[in-house]
């Protein structure tokens, strides 16, 4: 009987649809489970073999916990508003709403083909109005609790696509879709207040089983630091300067002071500096920079002296200089800082261009590292002693920050790297922000009776020359009655950025058809938090990020039951090119996952990206593993349609026990690698099993049903149409879905005896029983005692003997 790959899994999947077989509702009585991965994005190339891992993985996790007996829901949606889109349908002339369409199609054909136990009638997508009607609804409620706010400020402007670039569109100071450099432009924006969240989005790590790779990577970008604000007086004038220092121990190592180019402060002395209109061209010339490329530790320090202006360092009262330098940011701190060029590696940089004063005031503890730390040409930057600082001299740094706060009312203050979240997007495929601009009443909210704000069907869609969006243009969708005072008004024709319908998908996925609510409160309250959530590394920062802090905001106003929106969070390694490389298009490397299918089947290519090597490495495509991977599965095609071999009779107990053992070992390692993600070792185990069933048959033991049975049920998760079919054909007309993960006894897994190769030169010549724990010394004693092996080594020098303890041993002999 052949495996037929192609008709096997097309019954199986109309099977599980005809039949709803993975539809599920809440039900207190048994223990639920919400497993999550990130929905696609469907871009025009369709999925790559890179989407199928995560998504293999938590399908094998869903049908794990089924067996288990609990609830699980396991939905599916897709993220499809954003700039790719809009792109797409610029270079194809074709509409994003068209496209889009058939971009889900061809993803839904795709994900159905590869036999996932996803739940589709909980399908959301985050372009139909029934959906962002509720995107626009919480941003009306951040709106009206204080934590969205429209800024005027400079954004990152392509000039290429002509629209603005959040932070993290940008890659080496270039636009990430098109690669030309990006530019500054100011921009009206709509921000949403996320540093009101900081604390929170930092000490509520603690909740949650996240990769403590992924909870660093939130609390760096979040960025805490603990200091302290302190004024500098500037000379002959009424005003202060106000920075903030992490390091107040080395405020009398402060020999200059730096302001950004965009402080408030320089348009106020604008009279008192002698060179501003040498000022005022380096200025506009940072203004032309973006962010990162001023943050670049490797860029040259550039920056002007502020002729005539002079501040007072409050601890010593010494008068020094103050400069305007764009390696300081307006939005980190106070936008100014004290420079300590001797403890910090910038400003260090900063003054030997500017033959700037250095002065060393903390003295490293260690006696080494005191021999050149005085010598004004290196930096010292951790905490030690206090030396030229006054009566506060040979204090510990930790000391000295106290008693220097103290004495000069240096007040505590807590900062962030975080900034409020940039949320406007002056393009058309995206949610229109659902807001009014009235000249008497200023920006007023839609009443939520009107949502949703529909996105508008237009002819033309490209980005404008102006900056705005081009929905700008379209005046009879742009004029409006303002619902305060029922005067003319404008609607918003910024849209909100892709990260907004991805920051609540989850939530959704409760309740997807609930017009009146976001979700049934009753449907939160049983399935939230999202139990496992698994996808990639390069979304654990702001995607994480983001839909935290929208999830803490809906837990406030009552509306979500927890604060935390996922208990747990994973992530996959990226699967490369054959040669290492990740995989593009312009490398010519990219495998279609139906190609594979088509050729090899969709149980192959599962179990193939689960066998490939650790779930959270990045890892080459091999076509000759997928090969190997196909020969595994063919072997328990025909080990079962063909399963019995020998007599029974001739069975010993040590046989009957070992196949007890690896029965039990296999269902425990399989059990455990699907729950710790450690998918290749239990693949490998039931590798293993074959192989060992593949060797009795033919010996002296029968493969009994129940054998069978054990395999096909821990296979399952992994290739469920081989499987369903092998079932329904030799072991049950029942379905598999109503089958419990097999137990095991602990007795079982236990062995007295096992049976240990010997070889000579690396030839099996014998066999010894022996304990699984029998020591290296032993094992080489008994061997060499074992009748078969004596004549093969009688009368020859053993020059050298290889013992794996419970696996074999090998005499090398002289020739």
């Amino acid at each position: 009987m052949v495996y037929d790959h192609k008709f096997i899994e097309k019954k199986w999947q109309d099977f599980w649809e005809k039949k709803g077989s993975f539809v599920v509702t809440e039900d207190k009585t048994k223990e639920k489970a919400y497993l999550l991965i990130e929905f696609p994005y469907p871009s025009g190339e369709g999925l790559h073999v890179g989407h199928p891992r995560s998504y293999t993985a938590m399908d094998v996790l869903a049908r794990k916990r089924r067996m288990d007996g609990q609830n699980v829901l396991f939905p599916i949606g897709f993220d499809a508003f954003g700039l790719p889109a809009e792109n797409y349908a610029i270079k194809t002339g074709q509409h994003p709403t068209i496209i889009t369409e058939k971009n889900i199609a061809n993803f839904r054909r795709q994900l159905k083909s590869l036999g996932y136990s996803f739940d589709w009638s909980r399908e959301v997508v985050t372009t139909d109005p029934s959906y962002y009607k509720w995107t626009q609804w919480i941003f009306l409620k951040l709106f009206e609790k204080g934590l969205a706010y429209k800024l005027k400020m400079p954004i990152n402007w392509c000039p290429s696509c002509k629209i603005g670039l959040a932070h993290e569109e940008v890659v080496d100071g270039k636009c990430e879709r098109c690669g030309t450099k990006v530019e500054q432009k100011e921009k009206e924006q709509w921000m949403l207040k996320i540093t009101a969240y900081a604390e929170r989005l930092i000490d509520d790590l603690d909740t949650v089983d996240y990769l403590p790779r992924i909870k660093t990577q939130q609390v760096n970008w979040i960025g805490k630091s603990e200091g302290h604000n302190v004024n500098f007086k500037i000379t002959d004038c009424k005003l202060n300067i106000n920075i903030f220092t992490t390091r107040l121990d080395t405020i009398f190592g402060a020999t200059y002071l730096v302001l950004a180019p965009e402080h408030e402060l320089i348009q106020k002395l604008r009279d008192k500096i002698k060179n501003f209109v040498v000022v005022k061209e380096y200025i506009d010339k940072a203004s032309k920079k973006t962010e990162l490329e001023r943050k670049a530790e490797e860029k040259e320090k550039t920056g002007v002296i502020l002729e005539g202006v002079e501040a007072v360092n409050p601890v010593n009262s010494e008068t020094i200089p103050v400069f305007v330098a764009d390696y300081v940011l307006l939005g980190y701190g106070t936008g100014a800082i004290m420079a300590v060029p001797a403890h910090d590696t910038r400003d260090f940089a900063f003054a030997k261009k500017f033959n700037l004063g250095i002065k060393c005031v903390i003295d490293p503890v260690e006696a080494e590292e005191q021999k050149d730390a005085h010598k004004g040409d290196r930096v010292y930057i951790d905490y030690g002693r206090l030396i030229n600082s006054s009566e506060f001299n040979g204090l510990s740094s930790e000391e000295a920050i106290k008693k220097i706060a103290k004495k000069f009312g240096a007040e505590k203050k807590v900062q962030y790297k975080l900034r409020d979240w940039v949320f406007s997007r002056q393009r058309y495929w995206g949610e229109p922000i659902p807001m009014v601009d009235c000249q008497k009443c200023g920006w007023v909210p839609v009443p939520e009776k009107d949502l949703p704000i529909e996105l508008p069907q237009v002819e033309k869609y490209e980005p404008t020359d102006t900056g705005e969006s081009p929905l700008a243009t379209m005046t009879d969708w742009v004029k409006t009655v303002c619902p305060k005072c029922n005067g003319e008004a404008k609607r918003e024709t910024d849209t909100m950025p892709n990260w907004a319908g991805s920051s609540w998908y989850f939530l959704r996925y409760t309740d997807p058809k609930n017009n009146k609510a976001l979700a049934d409160p009753k449907k939160l309250k049983y399935w939230t938090p999202v139990d496992w959530y698994n996808g990639g590394m390069e979304h654990t920062t702001l995607h994480l990020l983001y839909s935290r802090f929208w999830h803490k905001f809906l837990f406030d106003i009552g509306i979500v039951p927890t604060s935390e929106p996922y208990a747990k969070r994973t992530s996959h390694g990226m699967i490369l090119g054959e040669s290492g490389e990740k995989m593009s298009k312009s490398r010519g490397n990219i495998v279609n996952p139906d190609e594979v299918v088509a050729t090899y089947g969709a149980d192959t290519l599962r179990t193939y990206e689960l066998f490939i090597g650790p779930f959270a490495d990045a890892v080459p495509w091999s076509t000759q593993g997928l090969v190997g991977v196909r020969r595994f599965l063919d072997r328990v095609w025909y080990l079962v349609n063909e399963p019995t071999g020998g007599n029974t009779t001739n069975a010993t107990p040590n046989e009957i026990k070992e196949l007890k053992n690896i029965i039990s070992k296999t269902i425990k390692k399989v059990g455990e690698g699907i729950e710790t993600f450690n998918f290749n070792t239990a693949i490998a185990s039931m590798m293993e099993l074959v192989n060992y069933l593949y060797s009795i048959r033919t010996i002296s033991t029968p493969i009994k049903k129940e054998t069978l049975q054990s395999l096909l049920l821990v296979l399952y998760p992994f290739a469920p149409h081989l499987v369903s079919e092998l079932w329904e054909q030799k072991i049950s007309k029942t379905s598999i879905l109503l089958e419990s993960w097999p137990k095991y006894n602990e007795a079982d897994l236990v062995v007295d005896s096992i049976v240990v190769p010997i070889q000579i030169n690396g030839k099996l010549r014998g066999t010894i029983n022996t304990s699984p724990t029998t020591a290296e010394e032993e094992l080489i004693e008994l061997a060499k005692a074992e009748p078969n092996v004596v004549k093969w080594i009688q009368g020859k020098q053993i020059i050298k003997t290889v013992v794996k303890i419970g696996k074999f041993v090998n005499l090398v002999v002289k020739e």
